[in-house]
């Protein structure tokens, strides 16, 4: 016998017209959370969400419709004015940005918060084509 699952519908607060939506792009997929200014997700997608299968996830068109869906979300929680984060190296980061922007959510700063090694770990092998 299959569980049910049941929807929830978005959490938030009426008076938070600012929040911040961090966008983890990697060579893969492109994952966007929408949290309040202090840190609690509101909602969260991604490109596997939205609809897209294997190599397409990781594509600029599945990150930009990510981040409209997302958009709306924040737009009907009250939002106005986010702040973005962005985490990794994937093809995703600027569409989801110009994707957030042409919604109508105000975009009040970006910051890049991707990490880079100080000599760590030994990266992936070269590819041979």
């Amino acid at each position: 016998m299959q569980r049910q699952r049941r929807r929830r519908s978005i959490k938030f607060d009426e008076g938070a017209p600012e929040g911040i939506i961090c966008i983890r792009s990697s060579f893969n997929n492109t994952i966007i959370s929408l949290t309040t200014l202090d840190g609690r997700v509101i909602a969260w997608g991604s490109s596997g969400t939205s609809g897209f299968k294997g190599s397409k996830k990781s594509t600029p068109f599945a990150a930009q419709l990510t981040a409209e869906t997302l958009a709306k979300k924040a737009l009907d929680a009250g939002m106005r004015r986010v702040e973005v984060h962005i985490k990794g190296p994937g093809s995703g980061r600027e569409s989801a940005i110009r994707a957030l922007s042409a919604v109508g959510l105000g975009v009040t700063a970006i910051i890049d918060m991707t990490s880079i090694p100080h000599n760590g770990c030994r990266p992936k092998k070269r590819r041979r084509v």
